[in-house]
């Protein structure tokens, strides 16, 4: 028998009550917390986290919002309280994301010959610039088939033993880093999908060292530095995402672009570059 609305409501099935509570743990926020930062009463706040109040569709919202809920997640709230997901999930090539996308091909053009990618809230590469495909290639065409298959993932590239870990000479500093990086964004966005690839990779890992990271105090970002085919790599990433999403796959969606960490590294990329020109002059 399917639920009920009131069920639903009450916390039976995916419970609205549940979801509040979670989230407002989530984000380390008391119910008065709560009440102050969203303008509602913490008796009322109470009351919905209990269900002995029932909220509109406004409050959904208006609470969800609060929190810094994912609109992905907020579909679920608003489902989980009786009411229809507001926030469509648009495929990539779905017209009205035309925009969208041509904002994300015009930042990965103009970070060349630096590599950048797009990816998902799973890491999930869903576009990539061409620099990007040049620094993948230094592992070996079958890179991604190495490191499980699939849907190209930046989290296996980095942490599946015959992906880049292996070329990466301060793994104790930087491993640590990234994947409780990884960690804490599963967290913050209640992410089911990435929460697996951990899990699945978590096997994989010395996880002393995963929790026991290098003294990076030292300096203001951490890079990482790569020894591979002869040449050495070193880069830190810088993350962007789009602030005003109302669609679920632009909310999710963020540019990875890597950036030279000295002069060595940025010198071999701008003369990677197609139509670079060699010491001699001469174009590559």
């Amino acid at each position: 028998m399917s639920a009920t609305i009131a069920q639903v409501r009450s916390g039976g099935v995916g419970g609205f009550p549940r979801l509040l509570r979670e989230w407002r743990l989530r984000r380390r926020l008391s119910q008065l917390d709560l009440a102050l930062t969203s303008g509602v009463s913490q008796r009322h706040v109470s009351f919905l986290e209990s269900g002995r109040a029932n909220p509109s569709r406004a409050m959904v919202l208006q609470l969800s919002e609060t929190l810094d809920v994912p609109l992905r997640e907020r579909n679920a709230w608003l489902t989980a309280a009786g009411f229809a997901p507001v926030f469509q999930t648009r495929g990539l090539d779905d017209p009205q994301m035309a925009q969208v996308m041509g904002a994300v091909r015009m930042m990965l053009a103009a970070h060349e010959p630096f590599p950048a990618v797009a990816l998902d809230r799973s890491w999930n590469v869903r576009m990539a610039n061409a620099a990007f495909e040049r620094l993948g290639a230094l592992f070996g065409e079958d890179i991604w088939e190495r490191v499980g298959g699939g849907p190209p993932n930046l989290m296996r590239l980095f942490f599946h033993p015959q992906g880049v870990r292996p070329f990466v000479t301060n793994w104790a500093a930087v491993g640590p880093l990234i994947w409780r990086r990884a960690l804490r964004e599963a967290e913050a966005v209640g992410g089911e999908e990435m929460k697996a690839v951990l899990d699945a990779l978590t096997p994989l890992q010395d996880e002393h060292l995963l929790w026991s990271p290098a003294d990076t105090a030292l300096v203001p970002v951490m890079p990482f530095d790569l020894q591979v085919n002869g040449l050495s790599l070193s880069m830190f990433a810088v993350v962007a995402t789009f602030g005003t999403a109302q669609d679920v796959t632009a909310d999710e969606l963020r540019i990875e672009s890597l950036f030279p960490a000295d002069a060595a590294t940025d010198a071999l990329f701008r003369a990677a570059a197609p139509g670079a020109a060699d010491p001699s002059g001469v174009p590559a």
